[in-house]
């Protein structure tokens, strides 16, 4: 006998949910298992990103948080050796794919699953305005180190993709940044936040 469509579908969306609820939550144990190896070995890091946009988005509006599904930890390029070592014995596996120095999961991981590592000073690419920020520019949250919110901003308005930019646009409707940023940033970088504040329905 067939089932009630309504339970059929109520059974689907509760699987569904299961999944949604497991990947935000592999994501967070990542997170906290990437940072902890590091801060156990002793390599000054700072989480960037999506989930440092959590972090801070997460004081002043709990429900407006996005989730992410890599993580970016910002290195000195001077302790990538150690901080490779350190990942590899906490489960992670090392690939440079992209253009990118990052470290999968384990074996099976997927690349938009990983811990990508960015580098402090440096540009990612030869064309960006401005270098990352320094290791100076963070500061200790409740679980990790976690990049300063102006710097966090200049780093999405210098990578400037469309997430980066929905990034910028949820801080400006929580009020967490305004116009009265714009003065912190170079020309180029305080374009494109004065866009985004002219054009807050996209």
């Amino acid at each position: 006998m067939n089932k009630p469509a309504y339970e059929v579908l109520t059974r689907f969306d509760e699987r569904v949910l299961d999944r949604m609820v497991l990947a935000v939550e592999l994501v967070k144990q990542r997170l906290l298992r990437a940072t902890k190896a590091l801060a156990d070995g002793g390599v000054p890091y700072a989480v960037a990103g999506g989930n440092a946009v959590s972090a801070w988005v997460a004081k002043t509006d709990p429900s407006a948080i996005r989730n992410t599904a890599d993580v970016d930890i910002l290195l000195d390029r001077q302790d990538f050796q150690r901080a490779k070592e350190i990942l590899t014995a906490a489960g992670f596996v090392y690939r440079h794919a992209r253009g990118i120095d990052m470290f999968l999961d384990g074996p099976d991981g997927k690349f938009r699953e990983a811990v990508h590592i960015l580098f402090a000073g440096e540009k990612v690419y030869p064309e960006d305005a401005l270098p990352l920020p320094s290791l100076e520019e963070s500061q200790s949250d409740d679980l990790y180190q976690v990049v300063d919110l102006a710097a966090l901003v200049r780093m999405k308005l210098i990578a400037n993709r469309r997430k980066d930019q929905v990034h910028l646009s949820d801080m400006l409707d929580l009020g967490m940044i305004d116009e009265s940023w714009l003065s912190k940033y170079p020309p180029e970088l305080a374009a494109r936040l004065q866009f985004l504040i002219d054009t807050p329905n996209g």
